[in-house]
């Protein structure tokens, strides 16, 4: 009998969707075998219908009923090899509550943090800064072959208003406030994609609405994920920071435009998409989670998304719209 294999990775949005092609060539390469994804609660309509998942299971630490049933159930579970690809000394403990056989995560010189490692059986020295790249080597540790760098999206489902015309979609918030754009630039990218005719949405939880409303030119789309999911998949192009949302555009294959400063591209940037990622020049790398928008955010302008925006969706469509136009009303 073929036993399981189980999946931790709890969250959030950019990590999950960074961690579902590692997932979808385990079940590829291991096809006969049930997949368990362990994921937060919050996380879930993620992974809904996803072909290469036969079970989620929701883990929610701050509540203890869910919490409790989730660990009874790893307890059943006993997987043959568990991996865990977020490595926290959170998500290790979930692992070894399985019991594996095999428990597969990051060398301590690399893994977040370092504590983790010690519950692993197998701790890899993966290679590559991206963290597809270094997922991908989790699963081929735990015996895949047959790999695929494509991540699976769920369909979405409407939610909220949307313009009936063009629309470029906006998802100014990020984890932490050191990796956002300020929101005034936001305005100015709107001005100028109204001279070609195209609106700026941007989309936010409800509890984030009203700071966006103050602009005029802002189109205010709320939505849960099957909303954002679905806002994605229906805009011509979408700017963004490093975020979950992000992340989606470019697993949808989304043309856009991806605006870094702290955090590296070359780790956590889009992968192997068609947006132009814009960064400042001699940036020191950090993830540290500040509270104010780093300033190396500051110094990509309204003039330069706009540019790498226009030729980001005229290189994506056969409908050219040339940055020149709109930059002779300046």
């Amino acid at each position: 009998m073929n036993r399981p294999l189980l999946v931790v990775r709890l969250g959030a949005m950019g990590d999950i969707i960074h961690t579902q092609p590692a997932v979808a060539s385990l079940k590829l390469s291991f096809p006969e075998r049930r997949i368990t994804w362990v994921v937060a609660r919050k996380w879930i309509e993620l992974l809904e219908g996803n072909p290469y998942i036969d079970r989620v299971l929701p883990f929610d630490r701050k509540a203890l009923e869910s919490a409790t049933e989730a660990w009874s159930e790893l307890r059943k579970l006993k997987p043959e090899i568990a991996i865990d690809f977020q490595g926290l000394i959170q998500s290790a403990l979930v692992g070894r509550a399985a019991r594996p056989d095999q428990f597969v995560g990051l060398d301590g010189s690399i893994v977040r943090e370092k504590l983790a490692a010690w519950f692993y059986t197998d701790k890899v020295k993966a290679r590559g800064p991206h963290r597809v790249e270094r997922n991908l080597q989790l699963a081929q540790q735990a015996g895949a072959k047959r790999l695929t760098a494509q991540a699976w999206i769920p369909r979405g489902k409407p939610e909220g208003q949307l313009p009936a015309g063009g629309f470029v979609l906006a998802n100014p918030f990020a984890g932490w406030a050191g990796k956002q754009w300020p929101l005034g630039h936001y305005e100015e990218v709107a001005r100028l994609l109204e001279q070609a005719g195209l609106s700026l949405v941007v989309n936010v939880p409800l509890g984030r609405a009203e700071e966006m409303r103050r602009s005029a030119r802002l189109k205010v789309h709320i939505s849960g994920i099957p909303g954002l999911i679905d806002a994605t998949r229906r805009a011509l192009a979408v700017v963004g920071v490093d975020s979950g949302p992000l992340h989606l555009a470019a697993a949808l294959g989304k043309p856009g435009v991806a605006i870094y400063g702290p955090t590296d591209p070359a780790q956590t940037g889009p992968f192997r998409s068609r947006m132009t990622v814009l960064r400042a020049e001699n940036v020191t790398t950090t993830y540290r989670r500040d509270a104010e928008i780093h300033p190396s955010m500051r110094q990509i302008s309204a003039d330069q998304v706009a540019d790498a925006l226009f030729s980001s969706i005229a290189n994506a469509t056969s409908e050219s719209i040339q940055p020149s136009a709109v930059r002779e009303t300046l």
